[in-house]
């Protein structure tokens, strides 16, 4: 897990070090594959259908803010749309006005969630946007998901029935208007996966703002829940043949890409959950504390190495050298002189010895005469001798 949380660091200090680059890159990489999912579905119009026309394009948007991504992609949508027919560009711009102006009023900072929608219907796991959009966003959000919801039908209502909508009498504007606008409006799978959509975004954001342990998984889980029952009975309902196996597969992992967010934006512990109560003058509060789960990063040490320092390392030095050998001579020198030292310390240990021995066999000398004389007067010989004399 350690090693986890030091990756997810690494991430989130390698984007702060260089989002002015990042951002700029996500944006054209957003807008290329917008631009080239629109030509690849539709592709209608052969004149805008060019990777040169799409690349000029999304390195503009690179520089420009995303709500205009959305714009550019629009008038994609309708050049397209009028390769079919007059009648389905116009509605096509009409149901575009309405997106914008409830997108803009409602949710103006939600310019990801109806880019990101459309591409997740192609790759198969939309049930992810309406999970991670209740994790991340408000209640207001739903707009936005309603909107993509409504461009990726509308899409594909278009080039399924692009023939008979061409097929039509070009004189008889009113009969395909007609059709274009019944062909929306009655498309039950629309309906039943926008109102499941807006549902689960509901519910998710409820359960995750709730005070209780691991809120955010319970609101996944619930979400996908809601998501999955809700699909299955209206396909029941009104026969929209919906494929349950591709439905169950793609909220796998729907939830699987959900906890990474998770991951990355709300990772903490329960287990070290604190609660503080305390008050003022006018209300009681109950705090219920939570930390966040994060780790130590290693810290590097850098070592700075100058010009000199470089040359220094990398040309000889002699006066290294010199003094190298200088402190081998004084080496040399001090173990002389300290077996010089040791030899005069064991030299002048064997006089003191000898010394010691000559004191001690002297005093035996002189102890024997004092004995000798003290007898010879005991018993008298002294006095022997001097009467001889």
């Amino acid at each position: 897990m350690s090693s986890l949380l030091e990756i997810r660091e690494n991430i989130r200090n390698f984007y702060s070090r260089n989002e002015v680059y990042l951002q700029p890159l996500f944006k054209f990489l957003l807008a290329l594959v917008a631009l080239l999912m629109i030509n690849g579905n539709l592709g209608f119009m052969s004149k805008i259908d060019n990777i040169f026309i799409v690349l000029v394009l999304a390195l503009m948007c690179s520089f420009l803010p995303i709500n205009l991504l959305i714009v550019i992609s629009a008038v994609f949508v309708i050049l397209h749309f009028y390769a079919v027919s007059m009648e389905c560009a116009v509605v096509g711009g009409v149901v575009f006005l309405l997106m914008l102006l409830l997108y803009y009023r409602f949710a103006p900072k939600d310019a990801l969630i109806v880019l990101l929608l459309p591409l997740c219907f192609v790759l198969k796991i939309p049930y992810a946007i309406p999970i991670i959009v209740g994790l991340l966003c408000t209640p207001a959000s739903v707009v936005s998901v309603a909107c993509g919801v409504i461009v990726y039908y509308m899409m594909d209502y278009v080039k399924l029935n692009a023939t008979v909508i061409s097929s039509l009498d070009a004189d008889n504007a009113v009969s395909k208007f007609r059709y274009v606008m019944d062909g929306l409006m009655n498309n039950k799978a629309m309906l039943i996966v926008l109102i499941s959509f807006c549902i689960t975004t509901i519910i998710v954001y409820v359960i995750r703002r709730l005070s209780v342990d691991h809120a955010w998984t319970i609101a996944m889980f619930a979400g996908a829940v809601v998501s999955v029952v809700m699909l299955l009975l209206g396909d029941l309902t009104f026969d929209t043949n919906i494929s349950v196996v591709a439905t169950i597969l793609g909220t796998v992992v729907s939830l699987l890409l959900a906890k990474l967010v998770e991951f990355f934006a709300f990772n903490v512990d329960y287990t070290r959950t604190e609660y503080v109560q305390f008050e003022d003058d006018e209300y009681y509060y109950y705090v219920k504390a939570v930390p966040k789960v994060v780790v130590q990063m290693p810290e590097k040490q850098v070592k700075h190495i100058t010009e000199h320092q470089e040359q220094d390392a990398e040309m000889p030095n002699v006066s290294e050298t010199e003094n190298n050998t200088t402190v081998s001579e004084v080496s040399d020198l001090k173990e002389v002189e300290q077996k010089e030292e040791e030899d005069q310390s064991e030299q002048l240990k064997k006089e003191s010895d000898l010394a010691q021995t000559t004191i001690f066999n002297d005093s035996n000398m002189t102890e024997d005469i004092l004995l000798t004389r003290s007898l010879s007067k005991e018993l008298g010989l002294d006095q022997n001798e001097e009467k001889k004399e």
